[in-house]
């Protein structure tokens, strides 16, 4: 079977749109303008292919008979994202935590992968890496 080239959006449910939308902002990510901006959801663009949808924990309540995961307890995913270098990885990371986000993991260098990772304001956690594609091939 071939793989089909697919947008991709996932929901993430926030305490505060407003301030979820202004950090994600902060990190330098654009609100998508085809999907609405309210009280109870913003779509942020994560990459070509990629949005993360803030949806207000009350709202998110509509859309599912499951209870919100409690982030401060337990962790339901980790979010990975790869880009283009080292730099950019601390850059991402470095301004999450200026704008309230908390570390998740140290700095880990592997060689072939640059990893380090943050929590946002709602307790979800990220995987921010660089893949050194030149050591990969050997």
């Amino acid at each position: 079977m071939a793989l089909m080239s697919a947008f991709t959006s996932f929901n993430l449910p926030v305490k505060n749109v407003a301030q979820s939308k202004a950090f994600f902002t902060g990190l330098g990510f654009d609100l998508n303008p085809q999907f609405p901006d309210n009280e109870n959801s913003a779509a942020i663009i994560i990459g070509d292919n990629l949005q993360v949808m803030l949806i207000n924990q009350a709202f998110f309540t509509t859309l599912t008979e499951r209870e919100i995961v409690d982030t401060s307890k337990y962790a339901q995913m980790t979010i990975a994202l790869a880009f283009e270098s080292r730099e950019k990885v601390d850059e991402i990371v470095n301004t999450a935590l200026s704008l309230g986000g908390k570390l998740h993991a140290e700095p880990e260098d592997h060689g072939i992968m640059y990893h380090w990772g943050f929590v946002d304001l709602d307790g979800h956690l990220w995987a921010i890496n660089y893949m050194n594609m030149g050591a990969a091939q050997g």
